[in-house]
C-alpha cells in the first residue's frame, strides 16, 4: 500500500515562505516521478512542479518559477517544495503526487494529474496579503 502523507502548510504574510514535505512509503520508488499540484476553491487542479528519481530534472509552472523548489530524498523517501516570495494567488491545498514513471528528458507528461498514480491528502497554504 503505498502512502504519500504532505506537512508544512500553514498561513503566511505575502514575501514569507513556507517549505512543504511529502513522506512516501509502501514499496521501492526506484524510477519513479513525484510532482507537486494544487487546488484553490473552485478550480481545478494545476501542476506546480515535478522531479525525476535522480532529481536530475526538475519542472515548475511558468507560475511559481523562480519562487519555488523541489528536492528529494531517496533515502530518507521524502520529497520537499520549497517555497518563497508567497503571493496571494499561491493560497490552494497543495498535493504530493507520485507517478510510475520516469522523467526523461523531452518529456511533458508530468503536467498531467491524470498521469500520477498516488496522492497524499494535501496541506493547505494560506497566504494573506
Amino acid at each position: 500500500q503505498v502512502q504519500l502523507v504532505e506537512s508544512g502548510g500553514g498561513l503566511v504574510q505575502a514575501g514569507g515562505s513556507l517549505r512543504l514535505s511529502c513522506a512516501y512509503s509502501g514499496r521501492t520508488f526506484s524510477s519513479w516521478t513525484m510532482g507537486w499540484f494544487r487546488q484553490a476553491p473552485g478550480k481545478e487542479r494545476e501542476f506546480v512542479a515535478a522531479i525525476s528519481w535522480s532529481s536530475s530534472r526538475t519542472y515548475y509552472a511558468d507560475s511559481v518559477k523562480g519562487r519555488f523548489t523541489t528536492s528529494r530524498d531517496n533515502a530518507k523517501n521524502t520529497v520537499h517544495l520549497q517555497m518563497n516570495s508567497l503571493k496571494p494567488e499561491d493560497t490552494a491545498v497543495y498535493y504530493c503526487g507520485a507517478a510510475r514513471r520516469g522523467l526523461p528528458f523531452g518529456s511533458t507528461w508530468y503536467q498531467n494529474r491524470y498521469d500520477y498514480d498516488f496522492w497524499g491528502q494535501g496541506t493547505q497554504v494560506t497566504v494573506s496579503s
